[in-house]
């Protein structure tokens, strides 16, 4: 068997924050949870699978200027599916990177949106095409990779 993708695991600094955004913005659902003192962690998964393991152990937020995640990407199979997740972040009040759907590049049918989590970690949600119509932030290179 080939490798695949399999859960992503995030160090958060406040779990019951993270948690709370995950599950009740993003609609991953609680698997199980440790609430031991010094070892708080939370699985997520999407109903059929574990996607996400939050573990409380950052004492920072997010740095994307050193070296390991550059951002957490969802896929959704609907342009429509990815305005929901929108309007969801932000009757939440989450900044995004860019205004609305993007393309992922000039031209491209693919394309989401972009924002951070609470502790600042970048995310993208997007669909494999409807996104022909929108604008491209960068004209010489992808939407995911800088935001």
């Amino acid at each position: 068997m080939p490798l695949r993708p399999g859960h992503t695991g995030l160090n958060v600094t406040d779990l019951d924050r993270s948690l709370a955004f995950y599950r009740d913005v993003l609609g991953l659902v609680p698997i199980g949870e440790g609430k031991e003192e010094g070892r708080r962690y939370a699985f997520l998964g999407d109903g059929e699978r574990l996607v996400l393991t939050l573990w409380q152990q950052a004492r920072e937020s997010y740095d994307g200027t050193r070296a390991g995640l550059h951002h957490l990407a969802f896929e959704v199979d609907s342009i429509e599916r990815v305005r929901e997740y929108e309007s969801a972040l932000r009757a939440h009040g989450t900044g995004f990177a860019h205004e609305g759907v993007v393309a992922h590049r000039e031209g491209a049918a693919s394309g989401g949106i972009f924002f951070h989590d609470p502790d600042g970690t970048r995310l993208e949600i997007s669909a494999p095409s409807g996104a022909q119509d929108a604008p491209a932030p960068h004209d010489s290179a992808p939407t995911c990779g800088f935001f």
